[in-house]
């Protein structure tokens, strides 16, 4: 593992995105892993590294969270500046051809690429999420996006991510502290935060909960995709996804029991699917 960085411009100036890079740097086969809307690129280390034999894994920390620089205005903190910066991770990295897998947020930044005429990639993995996220589940985001704990002990914290992230599935005790231990920050005197910049609330507790409705993006990609749900996941309903598979690009799904939003892809046998796929 290698962790790198580069500069990328957004309205308010220039802010440093970091990202992890596993394998050989000189592999042409590209795979971009995107976390979720609170997650950072560590998240995908044990993925990362076992399909590092094939690809060259690149895996980026979304502006405000992780090593990545905490935006200067919080209302800058929303897609058009993350598609920006993902676009400027493809030229850092060379990547003319690339295959996404994206986890909720990261997913939706790889369907508005996939989209885009021209677009490098390949061929697309949505974790956990689809053109359509109902307002209720953007409304139990809000609740717990607007917290910002502090914790006395790094065990402390793994056990608030161990209720909050419960719907990950049954992930063993090594797991969690490896979550723990990539999610916090130090605070000055000696406690731990949540390793992502709490301004992430601003733009969406101001504004109203709405229904997302990006069908028409999903109809415009042309690459294949394989979307991955959660059993039991509410932010990608059963009837939304059914309905990928009627509409838009050529696509596979597959359920993955005993976890809801989102599956962690930790667990061997489900990293085993996303491999099959991609070696299908």
């Amino acid at each position: 593992m290698k962790q790198n960085s580069y500069l990328s411009l957004g309205p308010h100036g220039f802010h440093r995105i970091a990202y992890t890079q596993w394998g050989d740097t000189q592999n042409e086969h590209k795979l971009v892993c995107v976390h979720g809307l609170t997650r950072n690129s560590r998240d995908f280390d044990i993925f990362a590294s076992s399909v590092a034999d094939q690809y060259q894994v690149i895996c980026p920390d979304v502006a405000g969270r992780g090593y990545s620089d905490w935006l200067i205005n919080p209302h800058d903190y929303g897609f058009p500046v993350y598609v920006n910066d993902m676009a400027a991770l493809l030229a850092k990295i060379q990547g003319e051809k690339v295959d996404w897998l994206g986890t909720s947020m990261g997913g939706l930044i790889g369907m508005m690429l996939a989209a885009q005429p021209n677009s490098p990639i390949q061929r697309l993995i949505l974790n956990d999420v689809g053109p359509f996220i109902s307002k209720e589940s953007l409304g139990f985001i809000a609740d717990y996006l607007g917290l910002n704990p502090t914790f006395d002990t790094l065990s402390d914290l793994e056990q608030h991510l161990r209720l909050v992230h419960a719907p990950f599935g049954d992930l063993t005790d090594d797991q969690w502290r490896h979550l723990a231990e990539h999610s916090a920050k130090r605070t000055a005197d000696g406690r731990f935060n949540l390793h992502y910049d709490p301004a992430l609330a601003v733009p969406i507790k101001e504004t109203d909960p709405q229904d997302v409705d990006l069908w028409a993006l999903w109809e415009m990609i042309k690459c294949p995709v394989l979307i991955l749900r959660g059993e039991t996941s509410e932010l990608l309903s059963k009837k939304t996804a059914e309905e990928m598979l009627r509409r838009g690009p050529d696509a596979e799904l597959i359920e993955i029991p005993k976890t809801g939003h989102a599956p962690a892809l930790m667990d061997p046998e489900q990293i085993a699917l996303v491999k099959q796929w991609l070696n299908s």
